[in-house]
C-alpha cells in the first residue's frame, strides 16, 4: 500500500458520508443564495469608506449562511464522528495502517475543512462577481472579517468534539453543542445591555473572547449605547487570535483524548 494512500482513503470515506448527495448541492446553493440575497450593494456604496462598505457587505450577507454553515458543522462532527463511536464503526478506521491521530485528522479535514473551502470559496467568488474593484484590493480586511466570524462557530465545534469523543453520542453531543451555542448567544446580549446600562466595555471585552465579530461591532460603531469602546483593527486581530488559541487548545485536548484515551 503506496503511504498516504490510507490516509486518502479515509477522508474520501469520511467526505462520501458527510456530503453525500445532495447535501453538497444543497448547502452550495444555500451559501450562494444568501450572499447574492441579503448583501446590500445600494446600502454599502452610501457608507463613508471602502472598508466599511466591505464589512457591511460580508456582515449582511453572512448572517443565514453562516448559521446554515454552523448546521453543517455540527452536524458532520455529531453524526459524523459521533456517530461513527457510538455505533462502533469507528473500528474499521481502526484497521488501517495510520495512528489515530493522522484518522481523527482525516475525519475533521472532511467535516471542517470542506466546509469552510466551501462557504469561503462560493462567498469570495459572490462577493469579487458582485464588486471586484472593492473585493480583490481588500482580501486581507476580507480574510479578518471572515476569521473572526468562523471563530466563534469554530470554538463551539471543538466544544462538541470533546463531548462527541467522551460520551460516544452523536445526538447528545449536538445538542450540547447547540444549546452551548444559544446560552453564548443569550449571555452575550445581556452583557451588552449590562454594558449599554453601566456604560462599561470590560464585560463586552471578555465576550470578545468567545465571539470575536462582537470587537468587529465595536470596532465599526455597532454596538449600542455609550459604552465608549472602539478596539482598532490591530485589537481586533488580537481577539481573533485568543479566540483560535482557545480553540486550539480543546483540539489539542481532543487529539490527545482521541490518541492516548479513547477506548473503543
Amino acid at each position: 500500500m503506496k503511504k498516504g494512500r490510507p490516509f486518502l482513503e479515509i477522508l474520501a470515506s469520511a467526505a462520501y458520508e458527510d456530503y453525500r448527495f445532495p447535501i453538497l448541492e444543497i448547502f452550495a446553493f444555500l451559501f450562494a443564495l444568501g450572499q447574492f440575497a441579503f448583501s446590500n450593494l445600494n446600502v454599502a456604496s452610501s457608507l463613508r469608506s471602502e472598508e466599511l462598505m466591505i464589512y457591511w457587505l460580508v456582515s449582511s450577507a453572512m448572517g443565514l449562511p453562516l448559521f446554515i454553515f454552523l448546521i453543517l458543522i455540527f452536524k458532520n462532527i455529531a453524526y459524523g464522528l459521533g456517530g461513527d463511536l457510538e455505533k462502533g464503526t469507528i473500528q474499521t478506521y481502526l484497521s488501517y495502517p495510520l495512528s489515530r491521530k493522522k484518522i481523527l485528522t482525516a475525519k475533521l479535514l472532511s467535516a471542517i475543512g470542506i466546509a469552510v473551502i466551501l462557504f469561503f470559496g462560493i462567498q469570495t467568488v459572490a462577493l469579487v462577481v458582485q464588486v471586484p474593484a472593492l473585493i480583490l484590493p481588500n482580501i486581507g480586511l476580507i480574510l479578518l472579517l471572515y476569521a473572526a466570524n468562523f471563530a466563534y462557530v469554530l470554538l463551539i465545534t471543538s466544544i462538541i468534539l470533546l463531548f462527541a469523543l467522551l460520551i460516544k453520542k452523536g445526538g447528545v453531543a449536538l445538542i450540547v453543542g447547540i444549546a452551548v451555542y444559544f446560552a453564548i448567544g443569550i449571555a452575550t446580549s445581556i452583557v451588552l445591555l449590562f454594558a449599554s446600562l453601566s456604560g462599561s466595555a470590560m464585560f463586552l471585552q471578555a465576550v470578545a473572547l468567545l465571539n470575536p465579530a462582537t470587537a468587529l461591532s465595536a470596532h465599526y460603531g455597532y454596538i449600542p449605547g455609550n459604552i465608549g469602546w472602539n478596539p482598532s483593527l490591530t485589537e481586533v486581530t488580537y481577539y481573533v487570535g485568543a479566540n483560535y488559541f482557545i480553540t486550539a487548545i480543546l483540539f489539542f485536548i481532543a487529539y490527545r483524548y482521541f490518541s492516548r484515551r479513547l477506548s473503543i
